[in-house]
């Protein structure tokens, strides 16, 4: 009897485990685990296997690149408390005297021995050294500067150097890796890797007339040091020039940023053939298009560059282009921030002919623009002109002709570093003779300049009406 009790018992068990079996797995069916999927959750199983087939190697791009950074060593005649563009990019914090001896980064661009590096570096500089990466050591000669674009372009007396090769930073793609190569801290042929955070990043740090910023901001660690050294794409061709680091120590943050190699290859062209670089303008004052702007002015969708002013006499106007035009395109590339719009410009020379795209309410409308330079004119500027002057000119509107009761003159549209500035023009003034000859153009101008062997005496009158002299010497 109690035999059958335990068999029984026995037999109602399994079959309750039976059921209870087919239950879980009619209600709680298993997923398919696939082939891949094995393979990932092997992966995360074992966190010391890393799967290699799409790695990025930076090792050959590191190895084509350190041998065209050099370390490029300044020297100062005198120290300054005075804050200089090391203090916009890296910081004095306790406000003292800048070092008699500085060094930044350069890259060698051609083999008989151009460098360019970054303008801050060598700004003021009395001499210039550079020291090659395998510590041979040659005095460099300053080509020439670019402080709009804080680009300088250096040349050591050597043949045969390693060089890197142009890439473009037109290809560049959000998310994208590079190398950032150069000697922070003096601690020579330095390599950090990032990718690439975001383009045509406008900063505001060039406090120079007709400044040009569009940087290519990246997560490289760059610090000190670093300036002037190179950026470069995972196939080691040269992107940009690392020029400047988000920071509030000196030191770096997690944001860096460089000039794009687009820019530098035209300025660098520029400083060889003309010595100074010809910037061609399209004579518009331009902003950004966010939604307050698109709701003061009824614009529909945020898209290009909101033209706020069309200067007189400037290239844009004599081809048409008014007030509230948005500019979308410049030739067939897209512009969507003041900083691309410029970025564009810069790479063109005075008198080469453009195409500008606006929207005029909802009408799409194409411009063909021939670019003048800062002088307001089509022709390429001279170098001591430039030094001499400093400013942007325009030709006086009827206008200003019947308000002043003049007949020629020439406006002062924008004024930077040079005799006018330190002689305490203002911008606005126009010229009406210089040393009691009659001005009508920057020809003019040049001439007048041009056969000048002592002091230049300026006359002419400001906006308000008030007339103005200047005086100052060629030298």
């Amino acid at each position: 009897m109690n035999t059958k009790r335990i068999l029984m018992v026995l037999l109602i068990a399994f079959a309750g485990g039976m059921i209870s079996l087919s239950l879980d797995r009619l209600i709680f069916k298993p997923k398919t685990i696939s082939a891949n999927q094995t393979q990932n959750t092997n992966y995360a199983r074992n966190a010391s296997y890393v799967p290699t087939e799409n790695a990025v190697d930076f090792s050959y791009a590191a190895e084509k690149t350190v041998n065209a950074v050099v370390h490029v060593k300044t020297t100062y005649g005198q120290g300054s408390s005075q804050p200089t563009m090391y203090d916009f990019f890296f910081g004095n914090p306790q406000g003292m005297q800048h070092p008699m001896m500085a060094s930044g980064s350069g890259v060698i661009i051609s083999e008989d021995g151009y460098i360019v590096t970054n303008n801050h570096v060598v700004e003021n500089a009395t001499d210039i050294d550079v020291v090659l990466n395998d510590n041979r050591s040659f005095t460099a000669k300053l080509i020439g500067r670019d402080p709009s674009t804080d680009i300088a372009l250096l040349k050591i007396d050597e043949k045969n150097l390693p060089m890197a090769s142009y890439g473009n930073s037109d290809d560049l793609k959000i998310g994208q890796w590079v190398l950032a190569v150069g000697n922070p801290f003096n601690l020579t042929s330095t390599v950090t890797a990032g990718i690439v955070s975001a383009k045509a990043r406008n900063l505001n740090l060039l406090d120079k007339s007709y400044a040009i910023e569009s940087f290519i901001q990246t997560d490289a660690a760059v610090n000190p040091g670093n300036s002037g050294g190179a950026l470069v794409d995972a196939q080691g061709r040269l992107v940009g020039i690392n020029t400047a680091i988000a920071s509030q120590t000196g030191s770096y943050s997690g944001y860096s940023f460089a000039v794009p190699v687009t820019i530098v290859k035209k300025v660098v062209a520029d400083l060889i053939e003309f010595g100074t670089v010809q910037r061609a303008m399209l004579g518009v004052s331009i902003r950004d298009i966010d939604s307050e702007l698109a709701k003061a002015q009824n614009i529909d969708k945020i898209q290009g560059v909101f033209v706020a002013e069309a200067t007189e006499g400037g290239t844009a106007k004599e081809a048409g282009i008014e007030n509230e035009d948005i500019i979308t395109k410049i030739n067939d590339a897209l512009v969507n921030k003041v900083s691309e719009l410029q970025e564009q410009i810069s790479r063109f020379r005075p008198g080469d002919k453009i195409n500008v795209t606006v929207l005029r309410g909802d009408k799409e409308k194409v411009f063909s623009c021939v670019l003048k330079n800062s002088m307001g004119t089509t022709g390429y500027v001279d170098k001591d002109a430039m030094q001499v002057l400093g400013a942007t000119f325009s030709k006086i509107s009827a206008d200003d002709k019947a308000k002043f009761g003049i007949e020629r003159g020439m406006k002062i549209i924008e004024l930077g570093p040079g005799k006018l500035m330190k002689a305490g023009v203002q911008k606005g003034f126009i010229i009406t003779g210089i040393n009691r000859q009659p001005v009508s153009s920057f020809e003019d101008i040049q001439q007048i300049l041009n056969h000048t062997r002592g002091g230049v005496y300026i006359e002419g009158i400001y906006p308000d009406g008030s007339t103005g002299y200047y005086a100052f010497g060629l030298k």
